[in-house]
């Protein structure tokens, strides 16, 4: 997966912006204001995801190339090092990450998601 794929898979969700909080070199998604994709522009071999702990715990210990988030809470966040995983795995912990950050939000802000508000 390249970062244009990664961009397009991740903007094909509802409610989701691409913003650069962490200056121009790193993109975040969030859904309702809400982070649950981060990955370097230039640098783009890795992405990091939220995850439930107990999920991340099962995925640090199958895959070498997953690993606790630097610089961000380990039990919730993973780091995916996206070579030698396939395309359609790496969409499933994308898809699961903005899942699970998208089940934390308010109803509000979760009717608004489904209004397309």
């Amino acid at each position: 997966m390249n970062i244009e794929e990664f961009r397009e898979y991740c903007l094909h969700f509802p409610a989701v912006t691409e913003e650069t909080p962490f200056g121009p070199d790193n993109l975040v998604y969030k859904v309702k204001g809400k982070m649950f994709a981060l990955c370097g522009i230039d640098d783009f071999g890795s992405v990091n995801l939220k995850v439930d702990p107990e999920h991340g715990d099962l995925l640090k210990e199958q895959y070498p190339q997953i690993t606790g988030a630097y610089h961000m809470n380990k039990k919730h966040w993973i780091s995916v090092e996206l070579e030698g995983l396939s395309h359609s795995f790496i969409r499933e912990l994308i898809r699961n990450s903005y899942e699970l950050v998208r089940k934390g939000l308010t109803k509000k802000l979760q009717n608004e998601i489904e209004l397309g508000i």
